[in-house]
């Protein structure tokens, strides 16, 4: 199959649509990244099927968990903007910003902006501590290790009432027991076509201070 039959057979075997357009910016998207790759490193993989597989489809698996009246998502952690690039082009209604400190790759993700005009999407070349706090009604992320390190940092970017996705492989459960008492975590598998490795969502939201304090 050429990558435009993988892409568009992959999204409907996950339940989703995929118009002409969307899987014409998708793949411009990934020619960009793959021509950058050979000066900056942005991904290990370098066959376009697999990055097909790999990163868009990956990345556009979790479509069906994002809150309905998203608004604002930050990528945190975005490197060669996965998944927050395909979220955008997928989702044009929701504004994207991407946050990644590192310089090279902040060069790669405002190229990719302006050659596919996605107005929906922000850069910001900073750490994520480095950001105002309340921003964001949906943080996520698939670049952190480490659950409790990626709640840390996110949930003072999140608006009242907001979630956090980790895009992870396998159930982290030995992180999601050094969960802070007031974060709550519901897990979602996430099932890849042509992709044999395990894929878990674990979406967090919190409760107030208060209410993780009483007794039940």
């Amino acid at each position: 199959m050429s990558e435009k039959e993988i892409l568009e057979t992959g999204l409907e075997r996950m339940g989703l649509s995929c118009s002409e357009e969307l899987s014409t910016r998708l793949l411009e998207y990934l020619s960009l990244l793959e021509k950058w790759n050979q000066a900056i490193n942005l991904t290990a993989i370098r066959e376009r099927d697999r990055m097909v597989t790999h990163h868009l489809l990956d990345s556009l698996s979790v479509l069906p968990y994002l809150p309905k009246l998203a608004h604002h998502l930050a990528d945190i952690g975005t490197g060669a903007g996965l998944p927050g690039i395909p979220l955008a082009i997928a989702r044009p209604d929701i504004s994207v910003t991407l946050v990644e400190p590192n310089q090279k790759k902040v060069a790669f993700l405002r190229q990719v902006k302006g050659a596919l005009g996605l107005a929906n999407l922000e850069v910001i070349g900073k750490r994520v501590e480095d950001i105002p706090s309340s921003l964001f009604d949906c943080v996520i992320s698939r670049a952190f290790a480490d659950l409790p390190d990626f709640v840390r940092v996110s949930e003072r970017i999140l608006s009242s009432g907001g979630l956090l996705l980790a895009m992870k492989g396998l159930v982290p459960y030995e992180e999601m027991g050094r969960l802070p008492a007031h974060a709550k975590t519901r897990v979602e598998a996430i099932d890849l076509p042509d992709l044999s490795v395990s894929r878990h969502l674990i979406i967090v939201h919190f409760e107030s201070i208060e209410e993780a304090t009483l007794p039940s």
